[in-house]
């Protein structure tokens, strides 16, 4: 069965969803610790990427192994939060048919809270697929709430990284693919992603 080309795929429960983001120790170690919320260090007022999709994850921060980006976070929020923000985003590109002009697609991504991008999802060597991964910006209203409200875990899941990445070495894919997070299609309705369809 072939993959929408939009599609958001996730692991999700019936009321959180689990995205993605890599750190340095300095924000990373404290935040798993922390388990609920990040330290001082974070910095609320500049735009943060989350991403539901742990092997586009991989792809982003090379199996944790990439300078700034070597502690993996698994952040579980709400799916009202993340729902909120989809309602509220932008995409970060002008689509022809979308949007009505360039002018009135700035002005919309000028006000919007969050902004996303559809990028191709990755496999387990981390070659493209031809369908996309969402990627979930969070900037201003958008990233006090996730800070403050909708974060319900977070764990450090660097360590299961480096073991997949390890078997994946090894040409050990099956023993690879049964460790990935159970990412299943996310019951966004058409309402939720038909403006975000780029």
């Amino acid at each position: 069965m072939s993959v929408p080309k939009h599609q958001i795929r996730a692991l999700h429960t019936a009321t959180t969803v689990t995205v993605y983001q890599a750190y340095a120790p300095e924000i990373g170690l404290p935040a798993a610790l922390d388990g609920r919320g990040f330290p001082a260090a974070w910095r609320r007022d500049r735009m943060t990427w989350i991403k539901p999709s742990f092997l586009w994850m991989m792809y982003r921060c090379g199996w944790a192994a990439k300078e700034g980006q070597e502690i993996v976070l698994a952040v579980e929020i709400t799916r009202e939060g993340f729902e909120w923000a989809l309602e509220n985003a932008c995409l970060s590109h002008y689509e022809h048919g979308l949007h009505p002009d360039r002018a009135s697609w700035k002005r919309r991504l000028k006000r919007a809270p969050a902004r996303v991008q559809w990028d191709p999802e990755r496999d387990l060597h981390l070659q493209p697929l031809a369908h996309r991964s969402l990627q979930l910006g969070l900037a201003g209203e958008a990233a006090e709430r996730y800070a403050d409200e909708w974060i319900v875990s977070i764990s450090d899941v660097t360590t299961l990284a480096h073991t997949i990445r390890a078997h994946v070495r090894d040409g050990a894919l099956d023993a690879a693919r049964r460790l990935l997070p159970a990412e299943s299609p996310y019951p966004a309705g058409d309402g939720l992603l038909a403006h975000l369809r780029g």
